[in-house]
């Protein structure tokens, strides 16, 4: 790598190295850093190019300037450049040369910069219990053809004394079909899917006459011939209804809600000229084009109407939750469909045409590319951080608590250039203390808990930022390992700051994994690194050791049977000194098969399998209770020590996988550069 271009990608936030999934140093072609830099508005083509920006990268970090947003925690001081104007939250407005370490927490103006002070920690979460939740798998007598908000209402009503109940990302769709199976690459993620409204419990439809009500109620979609999701069938269905009812919805004020305004505009838009906006007409692919503005239809108002419905629902089920510790536990995507709502009007602040993915790893030897789009580090600093701002407060305004998919990529992302393979990525680099702070901010105002999705393997440094900002970490059953032995480790051995869990959505269920089904599933498909037999040794293996795990802790006998090794593992899930444990609805009703099988497509109907017992059936299921009463009754053994342990990384070709469209993600280390030169943090 010639040392210009590496010093332009390291003022950048570019990695020109990093460290592969065994721990070995991997260079990054110059291709790919040039590429990279060329999505980041930097020209680095040719040597006089590189020159010359590496002169801009001199000027900009010259002079008094502060940059587009100053980050400060709570507790600390920072001497300024040169006296300023600070304008605080409230309007209270002084000149500064410095800044106090008792400033407010909040968003408040330096000069013609943002300031934000972020808290230096979160308040402690509780210690609770809960049920992670993959809402569309439910069903009742009420929903149609899957799980709706109406279910998530009366399943918190109905869920044993939880005190939570994590969901699946409700992120929004683009209303127009075919609509895409996976919660985890969504249109938007400021707004909520309208696949989760529950149509009788819409005001307008009680209000409607028996005939009209009479004509709704014959849309609900029957079941699938094949026995899945129909979510073609289920919108088709829904939006008939919404049109129906639409007529008494009364006035909509689209000045009460700008934001929500513009994204009803682009569904409008998406109904007339297709889901993806790069094939619109010309004219209309900005959100602030002439043609655009002076864009008229009546489907705007209805849009933003039925937006608000999915609100008012959300609220509904949060009120049901009131009296628990935590509530309702939102999913953060890791990204968006760069072709929906939020690639259109966000654009600016995405990086146009990169692709988030992952490198190179055992499993997958020509790295992945999740076609996600990606936030560009620079202009987020720029803008003060304002479109991340926004989607987490629309988020926190439903939720008890969000959980943070990959949040390794608040720190770094894998960028994947146009016209080549995920392999010839590198990583980006984001000011962690800016990402996490404004989380922990936005959360805090919300009294609101984070999780964050940090299996695989992870940076020290991220393991000790959560630990420090009480921030939760994640600890799965399948992957809380000594690698080199291949134990499991001891319940006392987990993080305290920590969700336990057995599984993830993109893993095994209980029943699958005793009973070899990923494995069997996998030779189906041809997904298996290696051969049948050798995956059928390994799993022999895994699933020894993890008996006599649940022995060594007196939980099961010398041959539990399916029922037994499941509650054995709840018991065992109990012991452990982590603040939240979950345990899955697909776990205690013994589903074998898994949500999601990731590194796959069309192969298996990932997102698209409910569970086989209809709501009633689940709250009244004798194991569902058990489960319920083991964790209820938990009493959170105290850790020995207080420092917490930073888990081993488990090999690349068995890592937990991240979550985010049908691929397995396994993170990388990568160790070069800091954050984006022109960001500023105290």
């Amino acid at each position: 790598m010639d040392a210009q271009l590496e010093a332009l990608a390291a003022a950048h936030g570019v990695a020109t190295w990093y460290e592969n999934f065994q721990r070995r140093r991997t260079e990054v072609a110059p291709e790919s850093v040039i590429g990279v830099l060329g999505l980041l508005g930097v020209d680095a083509g040719t040597p006089a190019a590189v020159t010359a920006a590496l002169a801009e990268v001199g000027r900009r970090d010259q002079g008094a300037r502060l940059p587009g947003t100053v980050v400060l925690r709570a507790g600390q001081s920072r001497e300024l450049p040169a006296p300023v104007e600070l304008t605080l939250e409230d309007g209270t407005t002084r000149t500064v040369d410095r800044l106090a370490a008792n400033l407010p927490l909040g968003w408040h103006r330096l000069g013609d910069a943002t300031l934000v002070v972020v808290p230096a920690e979160l308040p402690q979460p509780p210690e609770t219990w809960g049920w992670m939740l993959q809402l569309y798998t439910l069903h009742s007598a009420d929903s149609w053809g899957m799980g709706d908000l109406g279910d998530l209402r009366t399943f918190v009503e109905q869920s044993g004394d939880a005190g939570m109940v994590l969901l699946n990302p409700l992120h929004a769709i683009t209303p127009v079909r075919p609509v895409p199976a996976s919660p985890y690459s969504p249109s938007s993620r400021r707004f909520a899917n309208p696949l989760y409204l529950r149509i009788s419990d819409l005001t307008a439809y009680r209000e409607a006459e028996p005939s009209v009500r009479k004509r709704i109620d014959d849309l609900k979609p029957g079941p699938a011939a094949d026995g899945l999701i129909d979510y073609d069938a289920a919108w088709a269905a829904k939006l008939t209804a919404l049109e129906l009812l639409w007529p008494l919805a009364g006035p909509v004020d689209l000045d009460d809600d700008p934001g929500l305004a513009d994204f009803a505009r682009f569904c409008a838009l998406a109904e007339e000229h297709g889901p993806n906006w790069h094939k619109w007409p010309e004219e209309l692919r900005r959100p602030d084009a002439p043609a655009v503005l002076a864009y008229r239809s009546d489907r705007i108002a209805f849009h933003v109407w039925v937006q608000r419905q999915v609100e008012e629902q959300l609220d509904a089920a949060r009120a049901a939750s009131a009296g628990m510790p935590v509530g309702i536990v939102h999913d953060l995507a890791v990204g968006i469909d760069p072709t929906g709502a939020d690639g259109w009007l966000l654009q600016d602040s995405l990086a146009p045409g990169v692709r988030a993915g992952a490198p190179p790893d055992a499993f997958n030897q020509l790295g992945q590319d999740w076609g996600l789009a990606a936030w560009r580090p620079d202009t987020l600093i720029e803008t003060g951080y304002a479109a991340y701002r926004d989607m987490l407060r629309r988020i926190f305004r439903h939720a008890g608590g969000l959980r943070v998919d990959h949040v390794a990529g608040l720190w770094r992302l894998w960028w994947v250039p146009p016209g080549m393979g995920a392999a010839e990525g590198t990583y980006v680099h984001y000011d962690p203390e800016a990402m996490l702070g404004i989380l922990a901010l936005e959360a805090q105002r919300a009294g609101a808990v984070v999780i964050g999705e940090d299996l695989g393997t992870v940076l020290p440094e991220m393991t000790a930022t959560l630990e420090r900002m009480n921030m939760l970490g994640s600890s799965v059953l399948w992957f809380t390992r000594d690698w080199d032995t291949g134990e499991f480790r001891p319940a006392a051995d987990y993080r305290r700051n920590a969700l336990a869990s057995i599984s993830t959505h993109d893993l095994p269920t209980a029943a699958g994994f005793l009973a070899g089904e990923q494995v069997e599933v996998r030779a189906e498909l041809g997904q298996l690194a290696g051969t049948v037999e050798q995956e059928w040794t390994t799993w022999r293996a895994d699933r020894a050791a993890l008996l006599e795990l649940l022995r060594s802790e007196g939980l099961v006998g010398a041959d539990p049977a399916p029922e037994e090794a499941v509650l054995a593992m709840h018991e065992f899930l109990a012991r452990t000194p982590c603040r939240l444990v979950a345990a899955s609805l697909h776990d205690v009703l013994l589903e074998r098969r898994q949500p999601n099988l990731p590194g796959t497509f069309d192969e298996y109907p990932n997102w698209r399998i409910p569970l086989g017992a209809d709501l009633t059936e689940v709250v009244a299921d004798p194991l569902f209770r058990r489960v319920a009463k083991i964790l209820g009754d938990r009493q959170v053994p105290a850790r020995a020590d207080s420092a917490v342990p930073t888990p081993t990384p488990a090999p690349a070709a068995v890592q937990a996988p991240a979550q985010a469209e049908s691929t397995t993600r396994t993170s990388a280390q990568t160790a070069s550069g800091s954050g984006p030169g022109s960001s500023s943090t105290a």
